[in-house]
C-alpha cells in the first residue's frame, strides 16, 4: 500500500522552456568581439523572453559584453510595415554547441527597455 502523504519530487524545468518563445526571427547583433573590435553580424533569434534571448554567433564574444540586438518583427504584427525590436543584452552564457555554420550559441540578459522602431533605409 502506498503512503498517501508521499509526494513525488518536483522536476526542475529550465526557464527557457516555460517563460518565453522559440522564434526563428532574423536579427542583427552589434558590439565588441573578444578582441575588442566592433562587429555587426546577421543571425537568427532562437529564443526570447522578457529576461533575455539566445542566438548563434560566428563572431567570438566574451561574457559580460553588452550587445545591441535588432530583431525583425513579423509583418503581421505591424500592418506589413518593416519594424524592428531594439534591445541591449549582456552576454551571460556561451555554449560550446555550434550551429551548422560554425556559430556558438550565445545567451543574453536584457539590460534595457525595448524599443520598437520602423526600419530605416
Amino acid at each position: 500500500m502506498k503512503n498517501k502523504n508521499h509526494q513525488s519530487p518536483k522536476r526542475t524545468v529550465r526557464p527557457e522552456l516555460t517563460d518565453g518563445f522559440h522564434l526563428p526571427l532574423p536579427m542583427e547583433v552589434e558590439g565588441k568581439d573578444a578582441f575588442g573590435q566592433n562587429f555587426k553580424e546577421k543571425t537568427s533569434l532562437i529564443y526570447i523572453s522578457h529576461y533575455g534571448s539566445s542566438f548563434f554567433l560566428k563572431t567570438p564574444v566574451t561574457l559580460g559584453e553588452i550587445l545591441r540586438l535588432s530583431i525583425d518583427l513579423p509583418p503581421k504584427l505591424s500592418d506589413n510595415q518593416p519594424l524592428k525590436l531594439i534591445l541591449k543584452g549582456e552576454v551571460i552564457f556561451i555554449e560550446n554547441s555550434r550551429s551548422q555554420d560554425g556559430g556558438r550559441r550565445v545567451s543574453t540578459k536584457f539590460r534595457s527597455k525595448y524599443i520598437i522602431a520602423p526600419e530605416k533605409d
